[in-house]
């Protein structure tokens, strides 16, 4: 820690260092002991034992059970982040619109999905497509979990989209009015390339929390990880091993979407560099321009 002082706060004298010392090995030293706890009481109901383990080392456990259970958690996430920045771009540029009728339709859209809870959205949509026969029984579940998540997180990635246009300097969109491009076009080549990157952490932190919502679905009957733990978790009388090894599935598949989504980030940021890069040192992309009375090279015309 710094010795010297922030505009937030003093910095610490000995005395206070002393105490944050004595705190912190009080903390370790409680943690410590709740684990113990936890373990002793774990142990004597025989949650520990390696025949709790041994059928994660079948075959069958994960065939029958694990492996649909992580196909249905993918299927509905991917699914439903797509369609969701789908439906947050759209959503979040017609916030942006200059007609008011736009803004509010939108804007009531935003509002009303952003403050329902998105197990309702899945129980909502699960019982219109049942009781209009929207979809085959078999994908009523699934539909049901992509619609909820989708009309959730797009609500929530629209304001996104919005902030990050908005973030941006309105001088650049001025700019490209003035040299006579259209909005769509303002929007499309100038302002969205620019506010992707932007946006782009608060767009991973939404596509994890819909990677974990997808285990709502278990409440209407959808088969994802959760489920297929509980499942197996009761077949086997393992509750405890079952969702410690469900725990660790998703970990694993909300630790690869961030990594996938931090080497997206890292090629859309180089790419921009590089193009800035070529734009600066390349003399055919800089502009020109003829003054009255002087050639090309700086010379008086004869």
């Amino acid at each position: 820690m710094s010795a010297h002082g922030t505009v937030l706060y003093d910095a610490p004298g000995p005395r206070a260092k002393a105490i944050y010392r004595i705190l912190s090995v009080l903390v370790v030293a409680l943690l410590v002991l709740v684990g113990w706890i936890v373990y002793r009481a774990l142990d004597a109901n025989g949650q520990l034992t390696a025949a709790k383990w041994e059928p994660f080392l079948e075959s069958t456990s994960w065939t029958t059970y694990l492996l649909p259970g992580i196909r249905g958690t993918i299927v509905a996430a991917v699914a439903s982040i797509v369609l969701a920045l789908v439906l947050g771009t759209v959503l979040g540029i017609a916030r942006l619109s200059d007609h008011r009728w736009v803004r509010a339709v939108a804007g009531t859209i935003v509002e009303l999905f952003r403050a329902v809870p998105v197990l309702i959205l899945m129980i909502f949509a699960y019982q219109v497509f049942a009781e209009y026969r929207v979809f085959k029984s078999e994908y009523l579940a699934l539909a049901a979990v992509i619609t909820g998540l989708t009309l959730y997180n797009g609500s929530v990635i629209a304001e996104i989209v919005r902030a990050g246009i908005r973030s941006l300097p309105r001088g650049q969109a001025e700019a490209a009015a003035a040299v006579g491009m259209r909005k769509n076009q303002i929007m499309r080549l100038i302002l969205l390339p620019q506010a992707v990157t932007i946006m782009l952490p608060a767009i991973v932190s939404q596509m994890v929390i819909a990677l974990k919502d997808s285990a709502l679905g278990y409440l209407i009957g959808y088969v994802e990880v959760v489920r297929s733990g509980q499942q197996l978790g009761a077949f086997f009388a393992n509750y405890l091993p079952a969702l410690l090894v469900v725990a660790v599935i998703m970990i694993v598949l909300n630790s690869a979407l961030t990594r996938f989504a931090m080497w997206l980030e890292k090629r859309l940021r180089s790419g921009r560099r590089k193009k800035g890069a070529i734009g600066a040192e390349d003399p055919d992309n800089l502009p020109t321009m003829e003054v009255p009375g002087l050639d090309m090279a700086g010379e008086r015309r004869p």
